[in-house]
């Protein structure tokens, strides 16, 4: 029988890692806490009522008034419940992870979808990314960051990458063909291409590419919550050790408001929208004229 250790090779991989690049790890600790502590600070500095404010206008926007009465009901329950600071932590993390995963994510998906080999490259990554256990995302993290707030970020935004970047190439790809000659044919430059014609087109899956990467990043904060992160996630695991029901089911509870108010304000903004680029606009007008009349009726 076939012995096959691939353990202990992994093992000196993150001890060299760890003594090797002891600096660059810390640097990116200090960032990440930093990150996260200036968006607490803007969350927690005011008084909650009027940050709930604040969301219950962001919930306006989307011109949903049962998506209002909710939001203004739901963080006022967060209030009452005396969990308003561990759900501002958690969503925290979530706008850094967030934020983080989709700058990343977004300009690999542009590439990838300008460019066949780079997709080839990218889609196993994915892949493999999408069916790793959850868990699996925290021990390298806390392996390079020890414990707290920073794995938690860092794990999250690892794990919050492949709808960003699937999402992206997914919607440039279903660009009409037809407005993109048609923008070549005005002479449009690639990066002219990309920024006025191929971006605003796919704008509502890229959108829901932030979507998902939001949902994903919350789901992954509550786990975060095992080796310290903080947050919703500390209850949820402080309820379950403790066998503390009650404690838990309000921790549930609250990452769900979140979950729910997140989702359906970034989903509005996935919706397909009538607003374009100039360019993008102009080509398809021309586009339309210049095909036949029947093709034209037909569509």
């Amino acid at each position: 029988m076939i012995d096959i250790d691939l353990g202990t090779p992994v093992s000196k991989a993150i001890d060299w890692l760890t003594e090797n690049l002891g600096p660059v790890f810390d640097g990116i600790s200090t960032v990440m806490l930093e990150l996260v502590n200036a968006v607490l600070t803007v969350l927690t500095a005011p008084h909650a009522l009027v940050v709930t404010g604040v969301f219950t206008l962001l919930a306006l926007s989307t011109k949903k008034w049962g998506f209002v009465v909710f939001t203004l009901v739901s963080f006022l329950l967060i209030q009452g419940m005396d969990l308003w600071i561990p759900a501002m932590e958690s969503l925290a993390v979530v706008i850094v992870a967030s934020a983080i995963a989709v700058g990343i994510g977004v300009p690999i998906g542009v590439w990838a979808a300008r460019s066949g080999r780079a997709s080839g490259v990218v889609r196993p990554i994915l892949d493999f990314m999408q069916t790793l256990p959850v868990f699996v995302y925290l021990i390298p993290a806390v392996f390079f960051f020890g414990i707290g707030a920073v794995p938690g970020v860092v794990a999250t935004t690892v794990f919050a990458i492949p709808p960003a970047v699937r999402l992206t190439e997914l919607g440039i790809r279903q660009v009409d063909k037809e407005v993109v000659e048609a923008a070549l044919a005005f002479g449009a430059k690639p990066r002219q291409l990309l920024r006025d014609v191929q971006l605003p087109m796919a704008m509502p899956s890229i959108m829901a590419g932030v979507n998902q990467v939001i949902m994903l990043a919350l789901s992954m904060v509550v786990i975060a919550g095992m080796v310290g992160a903080g947050g919703l996630g500390s209850i949820v695991v402080r309820g379950i050790s403790t066998l503390d029901i009650g404690a838990g089911f309000q921790g549930g509870l609250s990452v769900v408001i979140l979950a729910i108010f997140l989702d359906r304000f970034t989903g509005a903004f996935a919706a397909p929208r009538r607003r374009r680029g100039r360019l993008a606009a102009l080509v398809a007008r021309r586009s339309q004229t210049t095909r036949p009349a029947a093709l034209s009726s037909a569509s």
